[in-house]
């Protein structure tokens, strides 16, 4: 649903810490239509509409630079530029405190100045009149009387004055007069004022033909104001009590994780959730105790379909499934109406008969109570025929009673299912929790001793209940107690099976740990041979220039032969010249019997020689030379002969590399024949050629 889709869309924006940039604007929609038919603003109206104006540039600012996280959002709140121009223009007209600026238009200010100027002669002359006729006047001020400038005479004298009485003071001790010879003055004013009004009015009209020519697209901003203040609030709302958006199924049917009443999450901290499931064709029976929450749980089941169709969140967890039901069809509550002549069970039969005829594939009824008010037996049969025929018109049907025969409804019609609200029998009280798939108990009696019934009457009605009753009641608590009991297992289940995911994800950890170790050993060891590599070339071409130029007697031949064959040990791994030729190597896994510390391996990625140090299961610690390392198990080669033996003097090939040794192939590069020369001339062109 596109609405649903708006709504997620808001909570994702408020969630990244950038809500909705809604205020409280007026509802400009009236004033707009009065546009439509010809009619103007007025001065506060325009104000508005500037305002409402403005709101929509601010919000397609926002949703344009969050169009990645609010596509839907931007397609549909996304107002017209071109009211922008509008906006500034009527803003401009007015001054800060909401008057009509002098600059709205050079008539507007001509107007006004000449009537500020008339106002100032006209104050002038009575202010003169005052002071020369102080002896007759009650104060000496100017007010304002029926729109007249006047002044306040005594009574007694005001007939000495020439001027148009306009009032008298509630006392009639005094007349305020309008002397004769400002009467002009006065009447200049009131045509500048009249002016003035004339102006004002043509310049609002002047804006409304301007907001007209752009009806639609400012109707069509304020619609996208108001609905950004809907996604907004709902946002708020889903923050506030943990609202969800549910997965959508293409079929009438609700199936909640964990729903609660969604104003009883208003109201309280904490609600018991409760898993809830209807579908189509399908009926639940909820039954158990008085005052455990069946109704609520109806109430709750049909809010959320209301809610869904209105495309808000639901009152539910994560993992709730929710499709669309075109009709909520409800029977809950006493209907009892002296006026209309019904009784508490005519009038249920009254909502009954309304109910299966409206129906039909589609629908959730929810009855509370079904079929009570009357003889329990005929009632039970006629709530089991209701159910029936409500299942058979395709209906998703969720309704509580008391009665056994509905409950045992489910035993032998798959179309009906059970389900009941907790009780415990310790504390007396319900746990307002629903469990799916058995029936519960009343609990009548121990409901009844709970609040106080003498415990004479309890024993006298256990004695009134049949054998039947008494088998249904203890067959319903032994399901309740192995449920119970199932329902501990599982909860150690799932402990145990959490505990076993943080042993694992602290083996790995550990794992990960040593692989990070054994890493930064051979980047050590490494650097440690490349060093050891660096300074055995050193001491060969110190060997090298010994050699130059001079003839080696057997002393001087012997200290050259020490030096190469230090250098030899020091830069070999594992002491070893030469690398393992490939006829030496088995393309087979060792066998699992070979895999002891202390044996030879071959591992053909490094290319080399191996020595097991310890088998860790799939892997194993090696050592190639002063190089210790893990590799895969899989990775070990049985080796058939013993590497070769060390190199002659005539004939050395060595290849070294940073963490392997590598067969050599011979080539002219890197082979040095020595072969029918002298002892000195062949270990100068040796030291050469290393």
């Amino acid at each position: 649903m596109q609405t649903l889709a708006e709504h997620e869309e808001a909570k994702r924006l408020l969630d990244i810490g950038a809500p909705l940039p809604v205020v409280g604007l007026a509802d400009i929609r009236e004033s707009l239509q009065r546009l439509s038919i010809g009619g103007a603003l007025s001065a506060l109206e325009l104000r508005n509409v500037a305002r409402v104006l403005g709101g929509g540039r601010v919000l397609r600012r926002f949703l344009n630079a969050h169009r990645n996280e609010a596509p839907r959002l931007f397609a549909t709140l996304s107002t017209d530029p071109s009211l922008d121009s509008l906006a500034e223009e009527i803003h401009a007209c007015f001054d800060p405190d909401g008057t009509l600026a002098d600059h709205a238009s050079p008539r507007l200010r001509e107007l006004r100045n000449e009537y500020q100027a008339s106002r100032q002669r006209l104050l002038a002359r009575l202010d003169d009149i005052l002071r020369r006729h102080e002896a007759i006047v009650q104060d000496s001020f100017v007010t304002e009387r029926e729109g007249r400038y006047v002044v306040p005479m005594r009574a007694d004298a005001h007939e000495r004055f020439p001027g148009i009485v306009h009032s008298t003071s509630a006392s009639g001790a005094t007349h305020f007069v309008e002397p004769r010879s400002v009467i002009p003055l006065g009447n200049r004013l009131k045509v500048l004022e009249a002016d003035v009004q004339r102006e004002e009015h043509a310049i609002y009209a002047r804006l409304s033909s301007l907001i007209s020519d752009q009806l639609p697209s400012a109707l069509a901003c304020a619609d996208a104001l108001s609905i950004a203040e809907v996604r907004a609030a709902v946002a708020t709302l889903a923050v506030d009590i943990a609202l969800r958006f549910p997965t959508l199924l293409d079929k009438p049917a609700l199936h909640l994780v964990r729903a609660r009443h969604p104003l009883l999450a208003l109201e309280l901290e904490h609600v018991v959730p409760s898993d809830l499931s209807l579908e189509s064709r399908r009926a639940t029976v909820v039954s158990g105790p008085n005052a455990g929450g069946k109704t609520v749980a109806l109430k709750a089941l049909g809010l959320t379909a209301l809610m869904v169709r209105a495309g808000l969140p639901i009152c539910a967890g994560d993992g709730s499934e929710c499709g669309l039901f075109e009709l909520v069809l409800t029977d809950v509550g006493d209907d009892q109406n002296l006026h209309k002549n019904l009784s508490t069970f005519s009038a249920h039969i009254t909502n009954l008969v309304t109910i299966l005829e409206q129906s039909a594939d589609g629908a959730i009824v929810l009855l509370d109570e079904l079929a009570g008010g009357t003889d329990p037996r005929e009632g039970e049969a006629l709530a089991a025929g209701v159910l029936d025929s409500l299942c058979a018109r395709g209906a998703a049907v969720a309704a509580t009673t008391h009665y056994e025969g509905l409950k045992a409804l489910a035993l032998g019609d798959a179309r009906f299912t059970n389900a009941s609200v907790g009780f415990d029998s310790a504390t007396l009280t319900p746990t307002f929790a629903i469990t799916q798939g058995t029936p519960g108990a009343s609990s009548a009696l121990a409901v009844a001793r709970k609040y106080g019934m003498p415990a004479t009457v309890i024993e006298r009605a256990e004695r009134f209940l049949t054998r039947t009753e008494h088998d249904f009641e203890k067959l319903v608590q032994r399901l309740h107690d192995e449920r119970a009991a199932l329902e501990l297992a599982r909860t150690r289940v799932e402990h145990e099976r959490r505990e076993l995911q943080d042993a694992k994800a602290i083996v790995l950890d550990e794992i990960t740990r040593l692989r990070e170790r054994d890493a930064r050993t051979v980047n050590k060891e490494t650097e440690e041979l490349l060093a050891r590599v660096k300074r055995a070339r050193e001491e060969l071409r110190a060997a090298q220039a010994r050699l130059r130029g001079r003839k080696l007697d057997e002393a001087d031949f012997k200290a050259v032969q020490r030096t190469i064959d230090r250098v030899a040990a020091d830069v070999a791994i594992g002491g070893e010249l030469e690398v393992p030729k490939e006829a030496h190597v088995v393309t087979k896994e060792m066998a699992a019997s070979d895999l002891r510390p202390g044996n030879k391996a071959y591992v053909p990625r490094l290319r080399a020689n191996v020595e097991i140090l310890d088998v860790m299961g799939p892997e194993t610690r090696v050592a190639a030379g002063a190089i210790k390392l893990t590799v895969h198990t899989s990775e070990l080669r049985a080796v058939t002969a013993p590497a070769a033996a060390a190199p002659t003097h005539a004939s050395i090939r060595m290849t070294a590399t940073i963490t392997s040794l590598e067969t050599a192939v011979q080539t002219r590069e890197n082979t040095c024949d020595v072969r029918g020369l002298h002892v000195d001339d062949a270990i100068a062109m040796m030291v050469t050629h290393l």
